[in-house]
């Protein structure tokens, strides 16, 4: 027999709209009538039409479009016995949400009596993950229901109660009930990816070699893409075993996942190639050589800014590949840019490029600020329609200099300055590194500076402890 649902005028098929629900019926006995439930739908303010299925193999071969929404199954008893009673089962759910499928059928011979009553709904719940699922018991069997709800179903009817007002709460409670849960195992699993990418991206980031070299560091870093920690901006400072310091800024273009994972590889390199001895022309054409092989498409570059500090930090050989030049300030003078005239183009754009090594001279005090284009391509001005741009950088970090900032104060407060401008969130990767020489500072500490630490994403790590009375470096 049918589960017994009041029978009265079935919509017709072709009048079943794609938001519109179906009732299918699984049974052992499929001789009844169709089944309608004409007060379901004046509630629910849709209309169900009726299906039915001899068992669970036939339910199988229906369309999935004939059975997306709501389903309805009836088991017989456990083979083997027929005193225990019958564990009916049923899912429900609606078509625009993918939900809705429901399986019943003989179970195999089962352990106990229970675990036998139980394989219709198991074996339902194991075929249809997603959906829904309502448990139909004998009356007053509180207890099977209750372990049908705790094994999977999102709702029990008693038989004897089965009427159309209880049948349509049953239905929309289980149908919002599954997709409650599935949004919250959703959010809990996008929870745990975020988890694991952010401690991916972080492991990622570089720890700068400094130590024995008497500079100072601050980095800030900003990626462009919304939840990400990563981009396509990438930079590193090491220390080579003959006391120069080697640093790097560099920019893939594009700011997605693919040029961020571009951009860790080309900071590795170059860190290895570095510490391999390697600079100059030499280095950038390997790194060149690199990002040709890794890169996804011809059409992908990198700019690239390198500096070598000498061990005296007096001076430092400057090359840029397409990038912006770095920004100088010697103590007591106004920061302004080094020269960038002799510099060669992007990384990856001419298959024979060069890169010349150009001499600068540092001075005794000095702090040297690499960055990427995203902190000047933000746009100023209340129509928005022009750029930062470097001459505008330059006035900004003179006008923070003037208000005695430096370290990683400047660097929070010029990154905060550019998004203000900008009226909102840059769209561009943003990274910004400083060093700095202060002799001062070098004697206090012994000839050597405090141990460096990676920069802070989102927000700057705290700037070290200065003692009393210590001059600040120039930025």
């Amino acid at each position: 027999m049918p589960v017994p649902v009041p029978q009265q005028r079935s919509a017709p098929a072709a009048e079943t709209s794609h938001g519109d629900l179906t009732l299918l019926v699984i049974e052992d006995d499929p001789a009844g009538t169709t089944i309608t439930v004409p007060e379901l739908s004046a509630a629910a303010g849709t209309r169900v039409r009726i299906r039915t299925a001899r068992n669970p193999p036939a339910a199988g071969r229906l369309p999935p479009a004939d059975v997306d929404s709501i389903r309805l199954a009836r088991a017989r008893p456990p083979r083997g016995g027929g005193g225990g009673p019958a564990t009916p089962t049923a899912d429900a759910g609606t078509s625009g949400a993918g939900t809705g499928t429901a399986d019943s059928g003989s179970p195999p011979e089962p352990v106990s009596e229970r675990a036998g009553e139980l394989a219709a709904l198991t074996h339902v719940l194991g075929i249809a993950p997603l959906h829904a699922v309502l448990a139909l018991t004998a009356q007053d069997d509180t207890e099977l229901a209750a372990e049908a709800v705790r094994v999977g179903a999102q709702d029990y009817l008693f038989r004897g109660e089965l009427d159309a007002r209880v049948l349509s709460r049953a239905i929309r409670y289980a149908v919002e009930r599954k997709r409650a849960d599935i949004a919250q195992h959703q959010l809990t699993e996008s929870r745990l990816r975020a988890q694991e990418n952010a401690r991916l991206e972080r492991g990622l980031l570089p720890t700068p070699l400094l130590d024995g070299s008497g500079l100072s560091f601050a980095a800030r870093y900003r990626p462009g893409r919304s939840r990400a920690l990563l981009g396509g901006d990438f930079y590193d400072v090491v220390r080579t075993p003959d006391g120069t310091v080697h640093a790097m800024i560099g920019d893939v273009c594009g700011h997605g996942p693919d040029e961020a994972a571009l951009g860790v590889e080309l900071r590795i390199a170059w860190r290895a190639l570095t510490l391999a001895g390697l600079c100059g022309d030499e280095l950038l054409s390997t790194l060149q050589q690199v990002l040709e092989h890794e890169r996804q498409s011809e059409e992908i570059f990198a700019t690239l800014c390198t500096v070598d500090i000498a061990p005296d930090g007096r001076r430092a050989g400057l090359c840029l590949a397409g990038h912006p030049a770095p920004l100088l300030a010697r103590h007591g003078l106004p920061a302004r840019l080094l020269p960038y005239q002799d510099g060669g183009p992007a990384l990856g754009l001419l298959p024979r490029a060069r890169w010349p090594r150009r001499q600068v001279e540092l001075g005794g005090a000095w702090s040297l600020m690499l960055y990427t284009d995203g902190l000047i391509e933000g746009r100023v001005g209340s129509g928005g329609s022009e750029r930062l741009g470097q001459d505008g950088m330059v006035a900004m970090v003179n006008s923070r200099l003037e208000q005695g900032l430096a370290g990683e104060e400047l660097l929070e407060a010029a990154v905060a300055e550019v998004r203000e401008l900008n009226g909102g969130e840059l769209t561009d990767d943003v990274a910004v590194l400083l060093l700095g020489r202060d002799p001062e500072r070098i004697r206090r500490w012994g000839g050597s500076a405090p141990r460096s630490h990676p920069a802070s994403v989102d927000r700057p790590p705290s700037p070290p402890v200065r003692a009393a009375g210590a001059q600040r470096p120039p930025l």
